[in-house]
């Protein structure tokens, strides 16, 4: 594991892999940087993969008050650790943050993102007051029910599974981050395509979704592509938003290169 201090002051930890040209990966809401081992470790048999963890989580630190505009910058020191520039690669609500960071004009040199959670229907959408209802219950204490508001209210999944859930050990970690929740709330804005930030993407980016599990993030890739200046979209056939790291990592690879 290795540091790197952002503008603010927090320390962000990261590990590197591999050799080659630069990638820095952005992992999504709900998890640290361990969600994001396995597709480091395939990328790092072609690129040098910088997979850190996101203010917060794991073992960065997290100085208040949160902003983007910190998050951003913290992109921005794990690029300036990568040699000043990178390939970007985003996942879920992480894919969100790399597009807002590559079109603020952090040194990006290409950008990849699978299934940013946005939607074409407003009807769809999460409910309004997410950001409220998380800092609430952080404040009361209550961070287990943050973390399955979160898995009920947004992501749909069944109480009963929720429910169950809350026995295993690994819950443990969602409390710790639960506060976080918040953050990634904050970053998916109204959960709308934002159209103007994707205009001022100006690298190549690839967008990738497979939408076994969430159909609509196929229409919501395509329509992010769409209005990219220099966009394209990828389907793999048969995955859920958990995408296999060996059926995600040959695409990035063949874009990367």
């Amino acid at each position: 594991m290795e540091n790197v201090t952002s503008k603010d002051g927090t320390t962000l930890a990261f590990d590197r892999l591999g050799s080659g040209p630069p990638v820095v990966l952005v992992c999504g809401g709900s998890v640290d940087r361990m969600a994001d081992m396995a597709i480091a470790q395939e990328l790092a048999s072609d690129f040098t993969v910088f997979n850190y963890d996101r203010r917060g989580r794991g073992d960065s630190g997290d100085t208040p008050p949160y902003a983007i505009e910190r998050e951003v910058e913290d992109i921005e020191a794990v690029l300036e650790a990568a040699g000043g520039s990178a390939n970007l690669w985003g996942s879920s609500s992480g894919g969100a943050l790399a597009l807002i960071a590559t079109a603020s004009g952090a040194p990006v040199t290409k950008l990849a993102l699978w299934e940013p959670p946005y939607f074409l229907d407003p009807d769809a959408r999460p409910p309004a007051d997410q950001v409220q209802q998380y800092e609430t219950m952080i404040a009361e204490g209550r961070r287990g029910d943050a973390a399955e508001y979160f898995m009920t209210k947004v992501v749909g999944m069944p109480p009963e599974f929720v429910a169950d859930a809350r026995t295993q050990p690994w819950w443990a970690g969602q409390e710790a981050i639960a506060h976080t929740l918040a953050y990634d709330a904050r970053i998916m804005g109204d959960y709308l395509v934002p159209t103007e930030t994707v205009a001022k993407v100006k690298v190549p980016t690839l967008v990738l979704a497979g939408g076994a599990d969430m159909p609509f993030m196929r229409d919501t890739a395509q329509a992010i592509a769409d209005a990219l200046p220099e966009g394209e979209v990828r389907f793999l056939d048969g995955q859920g938003h958990n995408v296999d790291a060996t059926v995600l990592a040959p695409a990035l690879k063949e874009f990367f290169e």
